[in-house]
C-alpha cells in the first residue's frame, strides 16, 4: 500500500533493490518503510514556512530546501535498507513478543500452564526427516510433572500430537505443529507463560532436532544434574566419553552415579517435607559437534548457548568449560589447550579446557558446560510481601512446584539441541 510518503520518495529510494525480500515480507516490509518516511517528514525535514498546512505536502509544492532534504534523508534510508538482509527482517519480527527461539530453525511456543494446553510451532525443519510421535514423546515424559517423589504431584500424560509437518512420519518441510493438552490444570492458583509448562514446546522441538543432529553428524547431547544443594558430584566420575542417557535415567535425580545419587534424593526429601525447596547444578555435554559452528565476534556459541539455557525458568548462572576455576586459580600456561595429531590423523586438543569451544566457535571436542538453577520461589510457607495497593502482609503461595532441579535435564538438553541445530543449519544448510 503506498502512503503519501512513500509514493514521494520512492524515485529515490531504489525500491526494486527489495523486490525479493517483498514478495516473502511484503506487508511487514511495507509497515517498516512506510514509518520510516513518515519519521522522514515528521522529524528530519526543515520546518515548513509559517501558514503552511501541517502535514504531507504533494511534491510539486516543495521547496528546495525541503526537496534537498527529502532526498538526502531518502538516501541515507536507502543504505540503511540495503545493507540490511532479510534475517534482520525475521529478527524484528519474530522477536518482538519473544515467543519465537532460532534463526534457520525457529521454534514458536504458545499456551499457558492452566489454559487448555501448550503447544509449539517448528519452522526450517529439512523434509524427510523420520519424525513420529514416539520420538518426542520420550523426552517429554523425562520432562513430565508426577513422574517420582521429587518432583510436582501435578499429574499430567504430556502426551503429544503432531498436527501438521509431517506425512507417514516424514517431515515434509513444511511448519510442524505438535500440541499437549493439559489434564490436570487448576485455574485458580495461577495462570501464565512464565511457568515451567511453557518449556514442553522447548522439549518436544529439541526432540526434533537432536534427530536432525543425531542423522547429520552423529551430535548426542546429554545432561546430568551434578549438584543439589551442598551434594556435589565430583569432577571425573562421570565419563563424558561414554555417558549414556539409561546411566542417567537409571534414577530418578537423574545423576549417574549411584552413591551421589542417593545423597542428593536425600537432600531433596528433607527440604521437601519442610514445605521448602533447593537449588541445583545440571551439567550438559554436547559430543561430536562439527567444528567450526557459530562467529567469533557478537554470535561466539557460548554466548548463544548462555542465552538459550539461563532463558529457561529459574537459571542464574551459566559456565562452560574449566568455568571460572580456570579465571581464578590458573596461570595462562596451565589453562591454555595445546594441540596434537591423533591415530586418526586428526587435529585434535591435549586438554579440553576450553570446554569444546575456541575463538566463539566449536572445536569438535566435547562442549561442556554448567547451568545453576535458584531454589523454587513457590514454596507452601509463610512469606512477607506487598500488596498492589502497597500494604505488607504476609502471602501463603497457592499451586504445586517442584522442591528442586532434576525435571530439568530435558529441558537443558533440548535448548543446547536448538542452539546446535541452528548453528549447523547457518554453516550447512
Amino acid at each position: 500500500m503506498d502512503t503519501p510518503y512513500t509514493s514521494a520518495i520512492r524515485p529515490h529510494f531504489g525500491w526494486n533493490k527489495l523486490r525479493p525480500w517483498k514478495l516473502k515480507m511484503s506487508m511487514y516490509i511495507q509497515s517498516i518503510e512506510s514509518r520510516a518516511w513518515q519519521r522522514v517528514f515528521d522529524g528530519w525535514t526543515p520546518p515548513m514556512r509559517d501558514g503552511d498546512v501541517p502535514g504531507p505536502k504533494p511534491r510539486s509544492q516543495w521547496t528546495t530546501d525541503e526537496n534537498t532534504a527529502a532526498i538526502y534523508n531518502a538516501k541515507a534510508l536507502n543504505a540503511m535498507f540495503t545493507s540490511v538482509d532479510i534475517n534482520m527482517f525475521n529478527l524484528i519480527e519474530i522477536q518482538a513478543s519473544g515467543n519465537t527461539f532460532g534463526t534457520y530453525f525457529r521454534v514458536t511456543t504458545f499456551g499457558e500452564s492452566h489454559d487448555g494446553g501448550v503447544a509449539c510451532v517448528i519452522d526450517g525443519c529439512p523434509p524427510g526427516i523420520p519424525l513420529p510421535e514416539a520420538d518426542l514423546q520420550v523426552d517429554l515424559d523425562r520432562r513430565r510433572p508426577g513422574q517420582s517423589r521429587i518432583t510436582t504431584p501435578r499429574k499430567e500424560t504430556d502426551t503429544c500430537k503432531i498436527s501438521s509437518g509431517t506425512v507417514d512420519g516424514l517431515t515434509t518441510g513444511s511448519p510442524i505443529n505438535i500440541e499437549v493438552p493439559n489434564i490436570d490444570q487448576r485455574g485458580h492458583d495461577y495462570s501464565g507463560r512464565s511457568s515451567a509448562r511453557e518449556t514442553i514446546g522447548r522439549v518436544a522441538a529439541g526432540g526434533a532436532a537432536k534427530k536432525i543432529l543425531k542423522l547429520h553428524s552423529g551430535t548426542e547431547i546429554f545432561a546430568y544434574v551434578s549438584q543439589v544443594h551442598n551434594v556435589v558430584l565430583p569432577e571425573g566420575l562421570v565419563d563424558h566419553d561414554t555417558v549414556t542417557l539409561d546411566q542417567i535415567e537409571s534414577n530418578i535425580v537423574r545423576r549417574p552415579n549411584p552413591e551421589y545419587a542417593e545423597k542428593m534424593i536425600t537432600a531433596i526429601d528433607t527440604v521437601k517435607v519442610r514445605d521448602d525447596s533447593i537449588e541445583g547444578v545440571v551439567t550438559c555435554i554436547a559430543r561430536n559437534v562439527p567444528r567450526g559452528l557459530c562467529y567469533p565476534v557478537f554470535n561466539k556459541l557460548e554466548a548463544e548457548l548462555g542465552k538459550a539455557v539461563l532463558s529457561l525458568p529459574g537459571t542464574k548462572g551459566f559456565e562452560f568449560g574449566k568455568r571460572f576455576a580456570g579465571t581464578f586459580f590458573m596461570t595462562g600456561r596451565e589453562h591454555n589447550v595445546q594441540f596434537h595429531m591423533d591415530e586418526s590423523v586428526r587435529i585434535r586438543t591435549k586438554t579440553n579446557r576450553s570446554g569444546g569451544i575456541q575463538g566463539g566457535m566449536s572445536n569438535e571436542e566435547i562442549i561442556i558446560m554448567r547451568i545453576a538453577f535458584k531454589p523454587t520461589t513457590t514454596i507452601s510457607r509463610r512469606q512477607n510481601t506487598v500488596s498492589r495497593d502497597k500494604q505488607e502482609m504476609e502471602l501463603i503461595a497457592r499451586g504445586r512446584h517442584d522442591p528442586c532441579v532434576p525435571r530439568a535435564v530435558p529441558m537443558v538438553e533440548s535448548m543446547v539441541a536448538l542452539v546446535v541445530v541452528d548453528q549447523l543449519m547457518a554453516q550447512d544448510a
